[in-house]
């Protein structure tokens, strides 16, 4: 079954950030910024893995992304609109278009997985057809088909609470696949994956934005995966922009400096050169620890 029946091609999604800044959504009023300052360009259908210590912004940088946070200094641009000037009609409307899958998914316990599959496509539903799906999923084969991908269909009547840390995490992310947006900004999506779990995941998310033409921005913890599945890199510190890369031409150098003072977060041998971790140039890989 192809999951992906009734998007329309045309949609894209460009972002443009211009020295915007933002505190973390759970801080308190009176905190200081966790980004300051940023200036990022995105364009429509580009895949981006934006990598960086603890605390260096990147879920403050992926909530402004969606309209969750709203800068408290610079600018948004979506597609070369100010989401926060449009109408509350309007933005609820763009909000519809954008998919921001936190690390751990808020699942209710008691629910069954595939309504809670299915509530990626809420935004497109009237408040009656989102009432009845809680009860009547109107949709199961494509909550199925989205499980699937992520070696999940035998879950599909269980309950959230019989899952395991890493199946609640890949539900979260089969209800992108359902969703009719057009730029997904995922939030560490491998934190409770195993090494081949984590692979299927990325590759899934990445062929499935190629497919839509859909934006990407992915923050990871996985240096190595960001590396081997993503053209461009961004790198945060301290909720600063430290470089924005192709990822052929991020070095061992870029990334000690950028976890310097958070080596613990980056083990792995160091080149003495300045050569680009690249497949190609067969480095010693860079192995990221999840906190």
């Amino acid at each position: 079954m192809d999951i992906f029946i009734g998007l329309q091609p045309d949609l894209h999604v460009k972002i443009d950030l211009k020295t915007a800044s933002a505190c973390h959504p759970a801080a308190a009023p009176s905190a200081p910024p966790s980004l300051r300052g940023m200036s990022l360009a995105i364009a429509a259908g580009e895949q981006v893995a934006v990598i960086g210590p603890s605390g260096a912004g990147k879920t403050t940088l992926l909530h402004l992304l969606a309209c969750a946070l709203r800068p408290s200094q610079g600018g948004l641009q979506l597609n070369g609109q100010d989401p926060w000037a449009l109408p509350r009609t309007a933005l609820q409307q763009l909000r519809g278009q954008l998919f921001l899958a936190p690390q751990m998914p808020p699942l209710p316990p008691r629910q069954r997985v595939v309504t809670a599959v299915l509530a990626g496509r809420l935004p497109q539903m009237s408040l009656w057809q989102s009432l009845r799906s809680l009860f009547y999923p109107s949709d199961i084969p494509r909550a199925d088909a989205a499980l699937a991908h992520f070696d999940l269909s035998d879950k599909l009547f269980d309950r959230v609470d019989r899952l395991s840390g890493g199946e609640r995490q890949r539900v979260g992310l089969a209800r992108l696949l359902v969703s009719d947006a057009r730029l997904f900004l995922i939030d560490e999506p491998l934190s409770a994956l195993d090494p081949t779990r984590s692979v299927q995941a990325i590759e899934c998310l990445t062929r499935v934005a190629r497919e839509r033409g859909a934006t990407l921005v992915v923050s990871l913890h996985h240096v190595e995966m960001a590396l081997q599945h993503f053209p461009r890199i961004v790198g945060l510190r301290y909720g600063e922009l430290v470089f924005d890369l192709p990822a052929a031409q991020v070095t061992q150098a870029h990334l000690h400096a950028l976890y310097a003072q958070h080596m613990d977060e980056l083990s792995g041998p160091a080149p003495v050169d300045d050569s680009p971790v690249s497949k190609a140039t067969n480095p010693q890989p860079v192995v990221m620890h999840c906190r």
